[in-house]
């Protein structure tokens, strides 16, 4: 089950943006790479549809913008387009699961380490290790 589009992180300069400015928590298999929403600066829309490009047009706050997410798999983790698509698509379902829980206007890169193949972990041990570090980056609504 893929991420809705509204919660997509797709461009590259996002995903630099994320990089270079975000904070960073490890796991055991996951990093994440997390950028808080902050009011004060412009935020790039082009990659919002239109409903979050409505939102901030009627003047709403950009604090109501989607939670944005990327996930990236090298081809360290495995040379195997397979291999690395499942993996995607496992990380995608356990975020499906948390969406409602994450706080608006957050940009999150996940990125899967080469050790995440080799034990190929269930969607269960993803989504305990997301849940983990989600809340040590304090992305969980209640918690920014």
């Amino acid at each position: 089950m893929a991420l809705p589009s509204l919660h997509r992180l797709k461009s590259r300069q996002d995903f630099q943006t994320v990089f270079r400015e975000g904070i960073s928590r490890h796991g055991s298999y996951l990093t994440l790479r997390a950028l808080r929403p902050s009011p004060s600066k412009e935020i790039n829309l082009s990659a919002c549809v239109d409903t979050a490009t409505k939102q901030v047009n009627s003047g709403e706050k950009s604090e109501h913008l989607p939670t944005r997410i990327g996930i990236s798999v090298s081809t360290k983790v495995s040379k195997r387009a397979v291999v690395r698509n499942r993996i995607k698509r496992k990380i995608a379902a356990a975020l499906h699961q948390l969406l409602p829980q994450l706080s608006p206007g957050w940009r999150l890169v996940i990125v899967v380490k080469p050790n995440a193949a080799q034990h190929e972990c269930v969607t269960q041990q993803f989504l305990q290790e997301l849940e983990q570090l989600l809340v040590q980056a304090e992305v969980f609504n209640g918690n920014s």
